[in-house]
């Protein structure tokens, strides 16, 4: 055969390969789903993961299609490392060609990652990382964010302890996620007075002396004294404040928000203990959440938890653009119906607010019950804070 012929036989060959490539990547959805397995947010990331296959299989009512497209997850590991994080996203979107990507879990991890996306021009859903910054100062038009933000919780736990005759000393992690929140609840804090902020490395064992700290700039103040806990990752603070009858000795009472279940063990030795959460699974009622805990409680013999629910909810999320854009995986697209778009979750309806692209939320004001029928503190609801109710800063420079 000529050789003008081979190649041009050759060509047409790569053509059609290459034509069949891009019909068969056509029918799919590819989506990394990067989460910590590795370190101390081990648990919260193994739920995530849980949550959002959850909620993939109820949003497409089992089939795992969306607009006559297979949904393909592909779970990559960042270990809890900011660098290995913005490697995984930029390998994913470049090398294995995802369409979209969901993550991460610690906020530092989550921040690396927001260039990436802005880079590469496709959208990341971040979930459950927390930061203000995420959808603040390090906001690009690519990112939206299903699980709540530093302001969110500082908002909501404000209803429970901003009080006049409140004294605070508060414990937080010295990261993005500690640092992020602090700063949100003092913005929050208009009537109680803090005293001290106190900041110790995720992955901290001995909390002894932070707590000595704590315990110093609080037990001689006037009024009625409270440790506020924002606190990501294990080990957690919570047993050692136990340990150390704070309430007894000093007149010094714990608040907090919520964490996942073995966290709120310790919460069982403070009943009557106020503060906001996030999710708590006996809480909301509606068809998501009945759903997510029945298939939970079949698959795992357990109830799911915080970090559950908002893997569910980013699941939630595709699938409901994806339906709107009719398959349509172009960041542009996408952008453009998930602006303001709502969507069904465990928590009921969540709606991305168009300028910075946070899911707005509910929020649950609680108070800890020491029931025997459960090892963790249960916190009964007080009342549901709307998402209208929190007056978020919008804080990106849109």
């Amino acid at each position: 055969m000529h050789r003008r012929t081979l190649i041009a036989l050759a060509a047409l060959a790569a053509t059609t390969l290459g034509a069949v490539g891009a019909h068969a990547q056509s029918k799919e959805v590819r989506i990394a789903l990067i989460a910590s397995k590795t370190g101390p947010l081990e648990a919260y990331a193994k739920q995530t993961i849980t949550g959002f296959q959850m909620g993939l299989d109820y949003a497409t009512g089992g089939t795992m299609q969306v607009a006559g497209k297979k949904i393909v997850v592909i779970e990559k590991d960042d270990q809890f490392k900011p660098d290995v994080a913005k490697s995984l996203l930029a390998a994913a979107y470049a090398d294995e060609k995802v369409d979209l990507a969901v993550g991460t879990t610690g906020s530092p991890s989550a921040l690396a990652m927001l260039p990436v996306a802005e880079e590469y021009k496709k959208i990341l859903i971040v979930e459950p990382a927390v930061a203000d910054s995420i959808t603040g100062d390090k906001w690009n038009k690519y990112i939206f964010r299903t699980g709540r933000n530093s302001s969110q919780d500082a908002a909501s736990n404000a209803v429970a302890l901003d009080s006049p005759d409140n004294v605070i000393a508060v414990l937080a992690n010295d990261n993005a996620f500690g640092r992020d929140g602090v700063k949100a609840m003092k913005e929050f804090t208009k009537k109680a007075k803090i005293v001290h902020e106190e900041y110790l490395p995720v992955g901290t064992t001995d909390f002894t002396a932070g707590l000595q700290r704590v315990i110093d700039k609080l037990k001689d103040q006037p009024g009625k004294k409270y440790i506020s806990v924002a606190w990501s990752g294990a080990p957690t603070p919570f047993p050692k404040i136990a340990d150390l009858d704070l309430d007894k000795r000093f007149g010094i009472k714990l608040a907090t928000g919520g964490n996942i279940l073995p966290a709120m063990v310790a919460y069982k030795q403070f009943p009557g203990m106020e503060g906001a959460l996030y999710y708590y699974f006996g809480i909301p009622k509606n068809a998501a959440n009945d759903a997510l805990v029945a298939q939970h409680y079949k698959q795992f013999k357990t109830p799911p938890d915080f970090f559950t629910a908002g893997g569910f909810s980013a699941a939630m999320a595709v699938v409901t653009a994806l339906k709107k854009s009719n398959g349509d995986t172009s960041a542009n697209k996408l952008i453009g119906v998930m602006e303001g778009m709502s969507f069904e979750t465990p928590k009921g309806t969540m709606t991305f607010r168009k300028e910075d692209h946070q899911a707005m939320q509910s929020m649950y004001h609680f108070r800890i019950k020491a029931d025997p029928a459960f090892a963790w503190g249960v916190p009964e609801l007080v009342r549901e804070i709307k998402a209208e109710e929190m007056a978020i800063p919008i804080r990106n420079k849109r």
